[in-house]
């Protein structure tokens, strides 16, 4: 058994890994701002939810004081704002706007992990998981905030990796395409969607599944020595990595 704690898994990608990890017998820890999700996942004894804002360090903190966990195994940084931002051109996004969206995508996953970093040393082989995007590689217009921060977190990866190698402690990126959750979307309309399925070399929606596995992997001991690197998982929409 081992001890998962997932930003942003009140919803969405973050949900679905959970899911994936108590099926296979781990306990897991949602850290998110919402209180979510009241289903069949909360019901398992194996999964606890602490609210906190991953932007603020004492909020994170606490939430970590709250945990009785001897130990993380896995930290997996998926918590992001995305679906809520407006298509624009970047002179028009305010400064509010791109401190917001940097906080949370960029900051939010660096303070975090600086927060879980005793735990993550008290495992006998500590996983980070940080996600990126496939909008970094593919350099999508009108989502500069976005791209900028997930660019920063392949950054990051490759950083953490080096500093973090000593403690037998891995550190890498997953970049996903846009992939179809329960989330509706302000930001891909259906015509948007339907292009990038068909520029992908597999011609399909992305679904959850195909994300929960790439990091099912990376949090094996089979990934035990990769570190630092940042996989692209988008369908081969584009394959220039990062």
């Amino acid at each position: 058994m081992r001890y998962i704690a997932i930003t942003g898994a009140a919803q969405g990608i973050g949900r679905g890994l959970a899911a994936h990890f108590l099926s296979h017998g781990d306990c897991v820890v949602n850290l998110d701002r919402h209180e979510g999700p009241n289903d069949a996942l909360a019901a398992d004894p194996r999964f606890r939810s602490l609210v906190c804002d991953v932007t603020e360090p004492e909020s994170i903190r606490a939430a970590f004081a709250a945990l009785d966990w001897p130990q993380i195994d896995v930290l997996v940084n998926c918590a992001s704002i995305f679906s809520t931002l407006t298509m624009q051109p970047f002179w028009e996004i305010t400064p509010a706007e791109w401190r917001r969206v940097v906080d949370v995508n960029l900051n939010g996953s660096f303070f975090v992990t600086v927060a879980a970093l005793d735990y993550l040393k008290a495992s006998a082989a500590g996983r980070v998981i940080h996600f990126s995007s496939a909008v970094v590689p593919m350099g999508r217009p009108n989502y500069l905030h976005y791209v900028s921060s997930k660019a920063g977190i392949i950054g990051m990866t490759r950083a953490m990796a080096r500093e973090l190698g000593e403690f037998n402690i891995t550190v890498n990126a997953v970049l996903p395409g846009a992939t179809v959750t329960e989330i509706e979307r302000e930001t891909v309309s259906p015509e948007q969607m339907q292009a990038m399925i068909s520029a992908r070399s597999i011609a399909r929606a992305q679904r959850v599944d195909d994300v929960t596995g790439i990091v099912a992997f990376l949090a094996s001991d089979a990934a035990r020595f990769m570190t630092g690197q940042a996989l692209v998982v988008d369908g081969g929409l584009v394959f220039n990595g990062a």
